[in-house]
């Protein structure tokens, strides 16, 4: 069955009960905006279907966001008119610069809270557009909007928690233990060196970034959310790390000689079944022997570092059992970890602003050119559409679902808010001429593949029925303000087509760069959260390299490795320091020292026949440590500073692999 009929004619039951609740919400601020004589109802209604969302912490939150942002767009759009009422281009300058700005920082926000400026953005042009021929009103008209919007948030709020509510926390439970059996399962994988050990890891991080972006909603669900949110950022947190050891392992057993790789062969065999078992008491026997082997006097180093590294991915793998045991019990458990950071890129940011602001300009200079008195509400959607979408990088996709949902609803509002509307006269009757097609839209909204055709078609079906306690009918008004829709979203669309700013190349070193910088900040970086803040980036990273490997050629797509290289090399750095922590003994500053000079060569990136830079300063530090008191810090260190060498060294040798000693 095609995806289309089966949302509409054989949806689940949970999204009939999304469909309900969110036509409940919708009727409900309908009434009350009618029954107090509102302005403009419709307002209300949609901002019910716009906040809804089939968990109730998402209602919460993005209601609360959409409220913050409306208020603040409403400020802004009383100053734009009380500084740029007498001269249109300084205004439309003035406002296409704010919807720059709030797409940017939208962009760069990278949470729930990025609605916010999403709505500050568009809602400043909602309002102040309409009013720049009468700008003594503005002030009426922006108190109008705010109690709309804040009416609709309300009661779809309400509906989503009284009415068959469905808690993100309950659900956070079944998504942290899919991500833990993945993190285990790949870090199992890259112990063998499996081919499909880098999918596995990208497939693993996804999870995990994805689990901690639903941590936020949990927040607004009560005591018990928070706790479980608390103990989901725990999980993320030693999930992360255990995929860094996990790798670190793998690149210590590389330094092995065949005869040291056949002695340790058994053990690796048994941390990768057990990994795989997750027994936390055959984790704890397992580690237990491990360390007792690896303080074997006969071993060498090399197999002391990677048994002590096998050891710790035992370690990270027993509190990633316990962190889960903590999310499914609903307790916050006694960890302190951060939540994960993201890569943020403001010269990215500033590029999606700017497409925002010059498809807003272009329809600005067709407004003003044509006079048409329609185009105001073009003008009014490009502002909608670039805000939500200018950020995007499928926003052309976006925008044509939306255009898509326009002309589906305009054949619909010309039956209902035409035909059948005129001969009613009650509410009931209104009800029953909307419902109806809202009732399908809502089913399509539950639906992610036709989610955003369904949530254009609804949003822009009461823009043109435009229920009101007196309405007016005609339907040239509503087929001019159809052709005008279709204007606003087109260009948008064109904008999103023309100014494309994802070419995989630029991408690549942009986010080289960007790893570069943050590797440099972590020599000198508080130790405290440090790994969570670069395992966090180095994973959003990641996956942005991923999604665009596949658009360059064989030979160019090595380039993408230098993610790998980089959290590689990041991992063997934040190590390091936590040993030299741990150690607490004095080096005479040759820690220091290597520090820097480790930063400086970081400074100047990888490239070919730089492999070498770090050999000398290593040789020094390692000769140092070696003449501190023994312990197993210290004897770890050692390892750690033997792979960042390695590390750098396989980095430069692929970038010499991907363009030449020139």
């Amino acid at each position: 069955m095609p995806i289309t009929l089966q949302a509409l004619f054989a949806p689940s039951s949970l999204a009939i009960k999304f469909a309900l609740k969110t036509l409940l919400g919708g009727g409900l601020a309908l009434w009350l905006a009618m029954r107090w004589g509102l302005e403009q109802p419709a307002w209300a209604l949609m901002t019910a279907f716009i906040v809804a969302q089939p968990l109730s912490g998402m209602v919460v939150q993005k209601g609360l966001a959409r409220l913050a942002g409306t208020l603040v767009g409403t400020v802004m759009s009383v100053l734009f008119i009380g500084l740029f009422a007498q001269t249109p281009w300084l205004f439309l300058l003035a406002l296409a610069l704010w919807l720059a700005l709030c797409t940017a920082a939208s962009t760069q926000l990278r949470s729930a809270w990025a609605y916010a400026f999403v709505l500050a953005g568009y809602t400043a042009a909602i309002i102040a557009l309409p009013a720049i021929g009468n700008p003594l009103q503005v002030f009426d008209q922006a108190v109008a909007r705010c109690t709309e919007i804040s009416l609709g948030i309300v009661c779809a709020t309400a509906s989503s928690a009284l009415i068959w509510p469905l808690r993100v926390e309950q659900q956070l439970t079944g998504q942290a233990r899919q991500a833990w059996t993945n993190g285990l399962q790949a870090a199992s994988a890259m112990l063998g060196g499996e081919d499909e050990a880098r999918e596995g890891l990208l497939d693993s991080l996804g999870r995990i970034v994805a689990i901690d972006t639903q941590r936020e909603h949990a927040w607004f669900e009560g005591q018990r959310g928070r706790q479980r949110a608390r103990a989901i950022r725990s999980l993320s947190h030693t999930l992360m790390v255990l995929l860094r050891i996990a790798r670190s392992v793998r690149r210590q057993w590389l330094q092995l000689d065949a005869h040291e790789a056949a002695r340790l062969a058994p053990w690796l065999e048994q941390l990768r079944t057990q990994l795989l078992d997750s027994d936390q008491a055959g984790l704890l026997l397992l580690r237990q022997r491990l360390w007792d082997a690896a303080h074997d006097q006969q071993i060498s180093p090399a197999e002391h570092y990677c048994l002590a590294r096998m050891t710790l991915l035992l370690d990270n793998a027993m509190a990633a059992r316990q962190s889960l045991t903590d999310v499914e019990a609903g307790r916050a458990g006694r960890s302190t970890a951060q939540g994960l950071a993201v890569h943020r890129d403001w010269s990215l940011a500033l590029l999606f602003g700017s497409r925002s602001a010059l498809a807003f300009l272009a329809m600005s200079s067709f407004w003003l050119a044509t006079a048409w008195p329609s185009a105001l509400g073009g003008l009014v959607l490009t502002c909608v559409v670039c805000s939500l979408f200018a950020s995007r990088e499928n926003g052309a996709q976006i925008g044509l679902s939306f255009l898509r949902g326009i002309l589906l609803a305009i054949p619909v509002a010309l039956l209902v808010g035409q035909i059948l509307l005129p001969q009613w006269s009650s509410f009931a009757m209104l009800c029953l001429g909307m419902g109806v097609p809202l009732g399908f839209g809502a089913l399509g909204m539950a639906h992610p593949r036709t989610g955003a055709t369904a949530t254009s078609y609804c949003l822009h079906f009461i823009v043109l029925v435009a229920p009101l306690n007196a309405m007016t009918f005609g339907v040239a008004s509503m087929l001019n303000s159809a052709l005008a829709m279709l204007v606003g979203v087109g260009a948008a669309v064109m904008a999103f087509r023309l100014l494309v700013f994802r070419h995989p190349a630029w991408l690549g070193r942009r986010l080289r760069a960007a790893t570069i910088n943050d590797l440099v900040r972590l020599t000198r970086r508080d130790l405290r959260g440090a790994d969570t803040w670069f395992g966090g980036r180095m994973a959003d990273r990641l996956m942005q390299l991923a999604r665009h490997a596949g658009e360059l050629s064989n030979h160019r797509r090595k380039r993408w490795d230098d993610g790998l290289h980089g959290l590689d090399l990041g991992d063997e750095l934040v190590h390091l320091r936590m040993c030299l922590a741990l150690a607490q003994v004095p080096l005479a500053g040759a820690d220091r020292d290597y520090l820097r000079q480790v930063e400086a060569v970081l400074a100047q990136g990888p490239a070919a026949g730089r492999e070498h830079r770090l050999d000398s300063a290593s040789a020094r530090f390692i000769e140092a440590l070696q003449q501190a008191p023994a312990s197993d810090p210290l004897r770890l260190a050692q390892g750690a500073v033997l792979q960042l060498n390695n590390s750098w060294r396989r980095w430069c040798r692929s970038q010499e692999d991907a363009d030449g000693l020139a």
